[in-house]
Order: C-alpha cells, then sequence, then structure tokens
C-alpha cells in the first residue's frame, strides 16, 4: 500500500474495545471508519461509550456491511472465540487485512484455512496479543540475552480475575465450544509461558475445575519444554486478578508482575542473582493496545512481516488444545 493511514472498522461490540478502540484513535498511522454489531443499537453504543469525541465514524448493525465497505482496510475482529474462523475468512475473501482477538481459532486446522487464505487473498492477519508490543518484555528479553540470570530453566505464569455477572457467558458453553478460563484468558498464560523458551513444548500435563457446563473455571498446569526446562502455568476466574510471569535461571531470576500493564502505571521489573544483586527497575509507561494497531497497521502499510505469525498462533492454539486434553484425559500429552 501507498498510503500511511491504515483504515479499521471494528467487527463486533465485545468489552476489549473499551481499550481497544481507543488505541486505534490514538495510533498516528490508524484511523476509525466505522463499527459495526449484530445487536441493533450496539455499535453505536460502543462509539458513544469508548469514543464519544470521534464524528464520522459508520455504526452498523449488519457486520456483511462492514466487511464489504470499500473505505475500509483492515477489520479487528473481537467476537466470540468460536465465531472468529468463520468471520475472519469472510473478511480476508474481501480483501480486508485482520487482527484477531486471541485465540485466533480452537483448532489448528482453522488456522491453516486462515493462513491459506490470507496467502490466497495478499492480505495480512494478526492473532491479537496487545501485551506483546508493550516495550517491558524488551527489557526481559535483553536482560536475559546480557547472561545476568542465565540459561533460562523454568518459567511460571499467572493469569486471573474474578469472574463478574456480566461476564458469565464466558462460562456457558464447554470448552470445546471456546467457553472456560483457558480459551479466554489462558492464552496469555501459555503465550507468555513460550515467549522465553527456543524451542515449543513437547507434552503438557493439566487439571482443572470444570462447572456444570463443562467450561473450566480454573486451569493449572505444566509444559515440558525438554532437558528438564519446564513452565507451570494457571488461569482462573475465582481468582482475584493477576497477570505476571516469572523466569528462573541458572544464575537468576526476572518477574513481570503486571503483564496487563494499565497505560498510566509505570511498570516495575523485579531482578536478582544468586551472587546477591537485587534490582529493580521502573520502566516507561506505554500503552500496549496503541503499540499493536501502530504495529499491525505499519506491517500492512509497508508490506512487512508482523511479529506475532502465524506460525506462532498454530504453536499457541496446539498447546491449548494438548492442555485441554490432558484435563479431559487425566493423563499426560504428547504435542505433536
Amino acid at each position: 500500500m501507498t498510503n500511511t493511514i491504515l483504515r479499521w472498522g471494528i467487527l463486533g461490540a465485545a468489552r476489549v474495545n473499551e481499550r481497544l478502540l481507543p488505541a486505534i484513535v490514538e495510533a498516528e498511522n490508524a484511523k476509525l471508519v466505522a463499527i459495526a454489531s449484530r445487536r441493533a443499537g450496539a455499535a453505536a453504543e460502543t462509539l458513544v461509550k469508548y469514543a464519544p469525541q470521534q464524528a464520522n465514524v459508520l455504526t452498523l448493525d449488519d457486520p456483511e456491511a462492514l466487511l464489504t465497505h470499500p473505505d475500509i482496510d483492515a477489520i479487528y475482529l473481537p467476537m466470540a472465540n468460536e465465531e472468529h474462523t468463520e468471520w475472519a475468512l469472510k473478511a480476508i475473501a474481501n480483501g480486508k487485512h485482520v487482527l484477531i482477538e486471541k485465540p485466533m481459532a480452537l483448532v489448528v486446522e482453522e488456522i491453516d484455512a486462515i493462513a491459506a487464505a490470507a496467502e490466497k487473498h495478499n492480505v495480512t492477519v494478526m492473532e491479537g496479543f496487545m501485551y506483546r508490543f508493550h516495550p517491558q518484555h524488551q527489557f526481559v528479553r535483553d536482560l536475559i540475552a546480557s547472561g545476568k540470570i542465565g540459561e533460562v530453566r523454568t518459567v511460571k505464569t499467572s493469569f486471573a480475575f474474578p469472574m463478574k455477572p456480566a461476564r458469565m457467558y464466558r462460562i456457558t458453553r464447554d470448552m470445546a465450544h471456546g467457553g472456560g478460563a483457558m480459551w479466554d484468558i489462558g492464552p496469555y498464560a501459555i503465550h507468555t509461558a513460550r515467549m522465553w523458551f527456543d524451542n515449543d513444548p513437547i507434552a503438557v500435563t493439566a487439571m482443572a475445575k470444570l462447572n456444570e457446563h463443562g467450561a473450566d473455571t480454573s486451569l493449572s498446569g505444566i509444559l515440558d519444554f525438554d532437558d528438564g526446562r519446564y513452565a507451570h502455568f494457571e488461569m482462573s476466574f475465582e481468582h482475584a486478578r493477576r497477570s505476571e510471569y516469572e523466569i528462573i535461571g541458572t544464575l537468576g531470576g526476572v518477574k513481570c508482575d503486571t503483564v496487563w500493564q494499565n497505560p498510566d502505571d509505570a511498570p516495575v521489573i523485579n531482578w536478582w542473582t544468586d551472587a546477591g544483586d537485587q534490582h529493580q527497575e521502573k520502566l516507561p509507561i506505554a500503552n500496549h493496545f496503541v503499540e499493536e494497531i501502530k504495529h499491525f497497521s505499519d506491517c500492512v502499510l509497508n508490506g512487512k512481516k508482523p511479529d506475532l505469525s502465524m506460525a506462532d498462533a498454530k504453536a499457541n492454539c496446539k498447546t491449548i488444545v494438548a492442555a485441554l486434553e490432558s484435563v479431559t484425559e487425566t493423563k499426560r500429552v504428547i504435542i505433536a
């Protein structure tokens, strides 16, 4: 593309628009053109609630009209997990670039279909892990690369928030159909665990508490990265809010206390060594939603590959599916 601004449409009035919609407005290389929802009036309500100052933004009660709109280049897709593939394929078929809210799909075969369609229609697709674009994680990468904490041996990740009545829809369908904690917040726990190893896990063991719908309300497990390297992960709708990871190396460790970083708060990273060093680094504030939109827009506008590849989306999905199989089969599952 030769334009300097990517024109966006939002496909759905999901709650994540509280952060994502203003991010599109704020990003200098993005422009919000339209929002669509199947619920009558929901798109208009979303715009008034999260960006009341925005004029000339279309609000549509017909998602199909958004997909065919000639003034939209890219679609942000925050629909229900089990609907991602259907609507992503529709958007791609209409020549739209697509940022798909995690998880991209519930099975690897659907990610393959999305990747094939994106290649056929020459569009960019990325899974929406906004946290990866916060600079605090680059600080951690640089610290590990420096050798100060040695070789990474163990990672611990934890993501949780207490379920509120307005969010009960997340646990009214079983795990196979996209319900439960693993498909909602678990992708973060798996993604942040995988991020620090140079290979994907070879096996997983997991256990969960299931409700009457067959949805997991709490889930915990261990990923085996071979050679005695492990990642312990947990997610829950029954814990106080947490979004953290801790990395233990052969010479020390580092902890990120807040992965879901508030854009108004300065992130703090703690790290230490066996030699007795203790450090607390206060880093500059950043809005990872804005950084994600800027990155995706830049990739489309300038023909770059997204930092989060389709192979990464497949690996995360494959790991999640294996973890859920471990829960239902009560056994260690090899990740093929």
